[in-house]
């Protein structure tokens, strides 16, 4: 059977607005700026060198030589970090929660993406730099998101309480958690590995942003990928008069509520908030609400006069945290970021912003969805040869398949299409003669066709599940493969964690993702390990 991919749009795993886009669909084109090909890059690095604030450049490049002080950085890492102070150097960005190490594998799947396109980018623009960047999302503070990761099917959970900034949140408490996974683990030489990893990433760091920077790094040094914790009252200076912007003018909810309006044909994102920010302390972090002419922090008694807030802004720009609506501009006013890339959901919010950025003059980033995979062994693909199933019919909703092999492996074909046509032509006799006589007897040939017709149809139902019946031995095969795959109904990358398969595949496995996956190319990629 092919092993290479089938396109995002026909895995049955996008949503329509992520297909209209994938497709360049003229009504969407409004809301996003270049589309991602090689070629528009071109554009986009013109807009964005032009429109870039340059001396952001080194508060950038001071703060990452700060918070990589402590950890062992890549030479690759380092010169990527020194080139940020260039004008012709440019950052690729995605960004990911803190998840308990690592949560789901599409967080590689998205490293990977920025990690390949960059390469891309270098060898068709030589004379420009391009560097890698994942943007930890550390003030979040939605901590039931993240405080776990399945691993064959179990989850493996931080049983802790976190109210504040994620990112801040002790690390204190894990080593219990770490001998139940270790358990799970084995003693083979990569659950070794894995162990290691754990243990020097979450037991060994006082906090989850440190502890992420270190499994990121560890994962993903050797390929320059800088990490970023934007959490930085340094940082946060350059974000100062959009901040102003926003609690005196409120303008990303007007020009987000006019872009929901063009994407009414589809489901929204997010929806915006009339002040898009929190205010946040060690363990707080609270929405900013402007009420009775003062600035309020929900649930709490903390309350700013215009002057005051506005003077804390200057002192402490620390203390605000941007939402799911502005972290995307604070991202492209701190980086000289030509492309994000994210998950169809992502993409789908990014496409509510544009008219907010232009209102305040920032350049739109490209949007890149990012690779999607299904990994699958050589034992899993014989057994897809030997029920003779295709890669699209795994893709398939598992009733779907169901219905669709019992039909394909019927000895006799379950569809009564040709007894309804038969059907269909005697009632149109009897309708003719019909319109020749009383009109009762019009009222009963009509009743008899619609009870005959419904009639046919349970008994096509029966057929096909006294099939299934009959079929059971060769279907169970064929779920529990697609269950293999797709755990849970859901795609594997959404379910299970990356140390399930380095498990078996060690240190082989990033290598063999990064040699196979094309950014550009907008394909679910299946890769056989």
């Amino acid at each position: 059977m092919p092993t290479d991919c089938i396109s995002f749009q026909s895995s049955g795993y996008f949503s329509k607005l992520m297909q209209d886009y994938l497709d360049q669909k003229p009504e969407l084109k409004p809301l996003y700026n270049n589309f991602p090909s090689l070629e528009n890059f071109e554009k986009q690095i013109a807009e964005k060198s032009a429109n870039f604030d340059h001396n952001n450049r080194t508060a950038l490049v001071a703060t990452l030589q700060k918070q990589y002080q402590n950890i062992e950085a890549s030479d690759l890492t380092k010169q990527n970090i020194s080139l940020l102070a260039l004008e012709n150097t440019f950052t690729i960005t995605t960004g990911h929660q803190l998840n308990l190490f690592s949560g789901p594998l599409y967080f590689l799947y998205k490293i990977i993406s920025t990690i390949n396109l960059t390469k891309e980018l270098k060898s068709k623009y030589p004379s420009h730099n391009f560097v890698p960047v994942y943007w930890m999302a550390t003030e979040d503070h939605d901590f039931e998101e993240i405080n776990y990761f399945n691993f064959k099917g179990k989850k493996i959970r931080w049983n802790a309480e976190s109210t504040g900034p994620v990112g801040r949140l002790s690390t204190e408490g894990l080593e219990e958690l770490f001998e139940v996974y270790s358990l799970e683990l084995g003693s083979s030489t990569n659950a070794n590995a894995l162990k290691k990893l754990f243990k020097d990433a979450y037991l060994k760091h006082e906090n989850l942003a440190d502890a992420t920077r270190y499994l990121a790094n560890a994962l993903f040094a050797s390929y320059g990928l800088v990490i970023i914790d934007a959490d930085d009252a340094d940082l946060k200076r350059a974000f100062v008069p959009y901040v102003k912007e926003e609690l005196e003018n409120q303008t990303s909810f007007k020009e987000v509520q006019k872009s929901i309006e063009e994407l009414s044909a589809y489901t929204v994102q997010v929806n915006p908030r009339e002040i898009n920010l929190f205010y946040i302390e060690d363990k707080l972090r609270e929405r900013i609400i402007f009420e009775n002419d003062k600035y309020l922090v929900n649930n709490t008694k903390i309350s700013f006069s215009k002057d005051e807030i506005f003077k804390l802004l200057e002192s402490n720009p620390e203390k605000f945290s941007p939402n799911v609506i502005m972290r995307p501009l604070y991202q492209e006013i701190i980086l000289p970021n030509l492309c994000y890339i994210g998950g169809g959901g992502e993409i789908a919010y990014w496409l509510e912003l544009k008219a907010f950025f232009e209102a305040v003059n920032i350049t739109f980033p490209i949007l890149l969805v990012r690779n999607s995979v299904l990994l699958a062994t050589e034992k899993q693909v014989k057994k897809a040869d030997n029920l003779n199933l295709t890669w699209k019919d795994l893709f398939s909703k598992s009733e779907s398949l169901v219905n669709e092999i019992t039909h394909k492996l019927s000895p006799f074909p379950i569809d009564l299409t040709p007894q309804k046509e038969a059907l269909e032509k005697q009632f149109a006799y009897l309708f003719e003669l019909a319109e020749k006589t009383d009109k009762s007897f019009s009222g009963a040939v009509k009743a008899q066709e619609v009870k005959q017709k419904k009639g046919l149809e349970n008994l096509e139902k029966r057929l096909l599940k006294a099939q299934k019946r009959k079929l059971a031995d060769q279907l169970e095969r064929v779920t529990d493969l697609q269950c293999e795959l797709f755990p849970n109904n859901s795609l594997q990358e959404r379910q299970a964690n990356f140390s399930e398969f380095y498990l078996e595949k060690g240190e082989q496995l990033i290598p063999l993702l990064i040699q196979k996956l094309k950014p550009l190319e907008h394909n679910f990629d299946i890769i056989i390990i």
